[in-house]
């Protein structure tokens, strides 16, 4: 059986195993590794996985490995691994910072890599994930791990110099959802709404919007002016959230992110 392998077993490597799992892989087709066993036996008892103690074992066992372990440890891994991954082997980076060419140096002959960037709702089938190759991977092999990724969300193939600001615009956002949703519920629970109804309310409003956006096609910008009536309730919290600077909180919060990484 062809197998999935994870080399690091942190929280974004448990979203994407939880997401996969839901989507109806296999829990034996997957196979993790992690410094942490007590980590690695909450993952086998909570997905139904194969876990292993050897990273070398996930090099020679799957066609498909996952380096998920954080930015500092990858020359380190890389060095344990590189002569246990198959020609064949799809070796998906996940880490952030983590370049194709310096990983390729890294492994010191033709391997297949992927820069992926997924954020965490692909936990729950709704993650967006971008994606890059290098060039020893096939047109074949590229739509393999695009539809692995759309089992889980959606994938989005971009050039590389694009994933800093594809992961500060989807990778750091569920964050700035998260905040938002939380304020919303909070003005709901400062007009009397009990916390549970008021999060239900924000987030489900939040979700609805987005499948908008990505079901209708249209501009985010008509899609806010059909909800605006003329001098209506809508058109003035429109107006009090650019009086607040809303836009500009939202850019600037991306800027930060991509000056963080060096831009």
């Amino acid at each position: 059986m062809k197998k999935i392998g994870f080399i690091g077993s942190g929280n974004m490597a448990e979203a994407i195993i939880g997401g996969m799992v839901k989507a109806g892989h296999l829990p034996e087709q997957i196979v993790a590794s992690n410094r942490s066993w007590d980590k690695l036996q909450l993952l086998e008892e909570t997905y139904g996985i194969q876990t292993v103690e050897s990273n070398q074992d996930i090099a020679t066992l799957c066609e498909i490995v996952f380096l998920s372990v954080t930015p500092d440890k990858y020359p380190a891994v890389i060095e344990e691994i590189r002569d246990s991954i198959q020609d064949e082997t799809l070796i998906i980076l996940i880490a952030g910072g983590q370049g194709i060419a310096e990983n390729e140096a890294r492994f010191g002959r033709k391997v297949k890599l992927v820069k992926a960037m997924p954020n965490t709702p692909v936990l729950v089938g709704e993650g967006l994930t971008s994606l890059s190759f290098n060039s020893f991977i096939s047109e074949e092999e590229k739509q393999r791990v695009v539809e692995l990724f759309n089992s889980i969300g959606k994938a989005e193939v971009i050039e590389e110099k694009l994933m800093d600001t594809a992961s500060a615009v989807g990778g750091s956002s569920p964050a700035f959802m998260y905040m938002y949703i939380e304020a919303l519920a909070d003005a709901a629970v400062l007009y009397g709404m009990p916390r549970e109804k008021a999060y239900n309310i924000a987030a489900q409003a939040a979700l609805g919007a987005a499948k908008m956006v990505l079901e209708t096609g249209e501009h985010p910008a008509k899609l806010k002016d059909e909800v605006c009536s003329p001098n209506g309730t809508t058109i003035q919290s429109v107006a009090s959230l650019e009086t607040s600077g809303f836009r500009d909180a939202i850019i600037q919060a991306v800027r930060s992110n991509m000056e963080k990484m060096g831009h």
